[in-house]
């Protein structure tokens, strides 16, 4: 059904518990099948719609690859994934290069590539941007960023819509498809309401359609847009109590708000992946304390920053074979880098943590590995599939210093 969620509890447990013995933690494991569910789901509520990925949202080859074979285009914001989507696979007809601010390397890149590949779509979002690629002697398929002037969205570190570094003010955007025009061949638009959106901000999101297919019937009048895209975003339940997004619901609703004649695109990026991926980390240590009973683990912010960056909830499951017979216990689950941020969960219900248990972070298939850093000189975990394929190996740390020409062991 189009509601459908895999919540932590339906992992295998001992499955995840041979992996993290296999493999070591900390570890993120891929579910390939639960990302083509995702997919087809999306391709069901949007039969009739251009559905592209957002590959930020992870960018491992394996994911790149599943996406590709269950029928999704490839939203790229930068010229590494471009560059990703087009080794995965990705016909460039179906890859679109959507960035902000772009550096001049990537332009360079895109550039470089659309030579190539003609059919690529490239997006601008500002008139300097499209004069930058002008300059670079572009002459290709364009697509316009338009900043709506609605957001929606989990935090405001994520809302995009309504913040002014993203895409040209709705006012100005004629004039900016206009002058596209004379570069080369504008092909679509483009707005994105934020990230994580759910069944509260669907009326935001419901208003940027209206916003958008009303610009599309005055800057596409002559039937030249093939496409509009109204971004993706669409949330996923990070607390077991949540309910599912309905995602049918969305999709009438997007459909209902859209009226011109070109094609309706959507970009999701978390719906895709979220649910198909888990942490897996140790217990450490454990720490009395008179506020709390502190969980050490040896996963942290270098390895899923989300709690940190944007105080993201993500449910924590212990599974050591006889969690269920111990006693509930409230605990704070803290990693190893040296920052009061540094906390994976608190106030979390737990059986009575014990050193070595295994716990499982459910939801981190979206902005985990991906954002994943090597603050602390810490190795970025390994990532591997259920069935125990590899998807990354773990760094080590030759791979930290091997950029630097005078570091000597």
């Amino acid at each position: 059904m189009s509601g459908d969620v895999r919540r932590l509890d339906e992992w295998d447990a001992p499955r995840l518990r041979g992996l993290a013995d296999e493999f070591d933690t900390p570890l993120y494991v891929l579910d390939p099948d639960r990302v083509r569910k995702n997919c087809d789901r999306l391709l069901g509520a949007f039969p009739a719609s251009d559905v592209h990925y957002a590959v930020k949202a992870n960018t491992t080859r394996t994911v790149l690859e599943t996406v590709r074979e269950a029928g999704l285009g490839a939203e790229c914001a930068s010229a590494g994934e471009v560059r990703r989507a087009l080794d995965a696979g990705f016909p460039a007809s179906e890859v679109r290069y959507t960035a902000v601010n772009p550096p001049g390397r990537d332009l360079d890149a895109v550039v470089e590539w659309a030579d190539e590949h003609p059919e690529l779509t490239v997006t601008v979002d500002s008139r300097d941007t499209l004069e930058r690629i002008a300059d670079r002697g572009y002459e290709g398929r364009l697509c316009v960023r338009v900043n709506p002037g609605v957001g929606a969205g989990h935090h405001a570190k994520v809302t995009t819509g309504d913040a002014p570094q993203f895409g040209v003010p709705y006012d100005r955007a004629p004039g900016l498809c206009e002058a596209a025009r004379d570069v080369g061949d504008l092909v679509g638009l483009h707005a994105h309401a934020g990230s994580g959106i759910m069944g509260e901000d669907l009326s935001a999101h419901e208003e940027l359609v209206r916003r958008m297919s009303a610009l599309a019937g005055e800057v596409g009048e002559d039937g030249s847009l093939e496409f509009v895209a109204v971004g993706g975003g669409f949330g996923v339940p990070y607390r077991p109590e949540e309910p599912p997004l309905d995602l049918d619901s969305v999709a009438e609703t997007t459909r209902e708000a859209f009226d011109c004649d070109a094609r309706l695109a959507v970009e999701p990026g978390r719906y895709v992946v979220a649910d198909a991926g888990v942490l897996l980390t140790r217990v450490t240590a454990t720490t009395e304390t008179p506020e709390t009973t502190v969980v050490g683990a040896d996963a942290g912010m270098t390895d899923l920053i989300r709690p940190a960056l944007y105080g993201a909830y993500h449910h924590i499951d212990c599974l050591a074979p006889d969690a269920a017979d111990r006693e509930a216990t409230t605990c704070l689950v803290a990693g190893p880098v040296c920052e009061t941020a540094d906390i994976l969960g608190e106030g979390r219900s737990l059986p009575e943590p014990r050193r070595g248990d295994l716990l499982a972070v459910g939801n981190a298939g979206a902005y985990g590995y991906e954002m994943a850093s090597q603050y602390n000189s810490r190795p970025r975990p390994a990532v591997v599939t259920v069935d125990g394929g590899t998807v990354a190996r773990r760094e080590t740390l030759a791979d930290l210093t091997r950029l630097e020409p005078n570091y000597h062991t």
